[in-house]
């Protein structure tokens, strides 16, 4: 069967790698073309756009870039008119994809949404496109199923593929090996997660590094996104102490005593693997005050928004800066009760996210569908 698949950001791109990984083993005979990354690229699919071409955030940048934007919308409805899939299977990315689902439903396609977008969080009123044109919805957080349930949508709840990323990543070496292969010094490293997209990093790492100083004891290390370029991460980090570690993030984190990471699904990531986390968040201030009026949740990081409460300290917007970043990654290292009870939370969440084999149940169940 023919598969048209869509993910916007980097998280898209990994998990629609995986299951296309599975698509493939349950239909031999699988054909892909999408939107996404190398990851999907290598998975086999034939690339039409790379998600560093639509990585647009906030409501001021959308607007600047809505001609491309809608070049794109324009481009995507004709592609996939022309490719005629048995199944459109759209990865979140919602202001993108829901338009597309619209187009690719009133077009007589079958399409399914994987990984949900965060319509509980705001913008509720997607549901209802949803309900219209997406003829199944796959969620991977156990709370969505119930959300879903409350508009008369039945959704299959496959666990959560970030799972089957980690117990698959062969790249499990321990300190020694870590540091010879990166030439990593001996003292303990904190992990710098500002993010994959460039508007979020140029607002967030400058402040991640303005606290290497506070903490001489240890050695930072950025988790880079070679699709970003180091170029560009070199105009921020300019003379700063700090190491770039591209493409390995996970590898990064096992061997890391603590981390600050950008609000996302790398929150969720850095608690699976098990590392206390600062999450630090900063928008642009129109983008953040007309947020602040929609979003629904008391939290913004994945963590607290599955446990109901906060595990996780996070650092939003005016309270992201030198004095509480320092003295909040100051109560997580080794030795403070905080990062004891972090720990012991993070075990409880992994219990409540399910077992590994979302992107097989997924594939079974787009099948099946078929």
């Amino acid at each position: 069967m023919k598969y048209y698949i869509i993910a916007g950001e980097a998280s898209g791109d990994l998990h629609a790698s995986n299951l296309m990984k599975e698509l493939k083993v349950q239909d031999p005979s699988a054909q892909f073309r999408c939107w996404g990354g190398d990851l999907m690229q290598a998975a086999g699919g034939e690339l039409v756009k790379h998600y560093r071409s639509l990585a647009f955030m906030g409501f001021t940048e959308v607007l600047l870039n809505l001609s491309t934007i809608l070049g794109n919308l324009s481009f995507c409805r004709k592609d996939i008119s022309e490719f005629k899939p048995d199944a459109l299977i759209l990865v979140d990315y919602p202001g993108f994809n829901l338009r597309i689902a619209k187009f690719a439903h009133q077009a007589g396609f079958k399409v399914f949404y994987y990984i949900s977008p965060q319509v509980w969080a705001w913008k509720q009123s997607r549901v209802h496109s949803i309900k219209k044109y997406v003829h199944r919805m796959f969620v991977i957080l156990p709370f969505e199923k119930e959300f879903y349930a409350r508009f008369g949508i039945d959704v299959d709840f496959v666990g959560h593929p970030l799972h089957d990323a980690i117990a698959g990543d062969i790249t499990k070496t321990q300190s020694d090996e870590f540091r010879n292969k990166h030439r990593i010094g001996e003292q303990p490293v904190i992990a710098l997660l500002p993010g994959s997209r460039k508007q979020e990093i140029e607002r967030v790492l400058p402040v991640m590094l303005e606290v290497v100083p506070d903490f001489r004891d240890y050695q930072f290390v950025v988790a880079g996104v070679s699709s970003v370029g180091l170029g560009f991460y070199d105009k921020i980090i300019k003379g700063s102490d700090v190491r770039i570690l591209f493409d390995e993030t996970r590898e990064l984190l096992r061997n890391s005593q603590t981390a600050l990471v950008t609000s996302g699904t790398a929150t969720l990531e850095t608690a699976m693997i098990g590392i206390p986390q600062v999450v630090c968040y900063k928008g642009g201030q129109l983008s953040y005050l007309i947020a602040r009026q929609l979003i629904k949740v008391p939290f913004i990081s994945l963590v607290n928004l599955i446990a109901g409460r906060q595990v996780i300290e996070e650092l939003i917007q005016q309270k992201l800066n030198r004095k509480t970043l320092s003295k909040s990654l100051a109560r997580i290292l080794p030795g403070h009760p905080d990062r004891t009870r972090i720990l012991a939370d993070y075990q409880e969440l992994n219990k409540l996210l399910g077992s590994e084999k979302a992107s097989q149940k997924t594939a079974s169940l787009i099948i099946s569908y078929l």
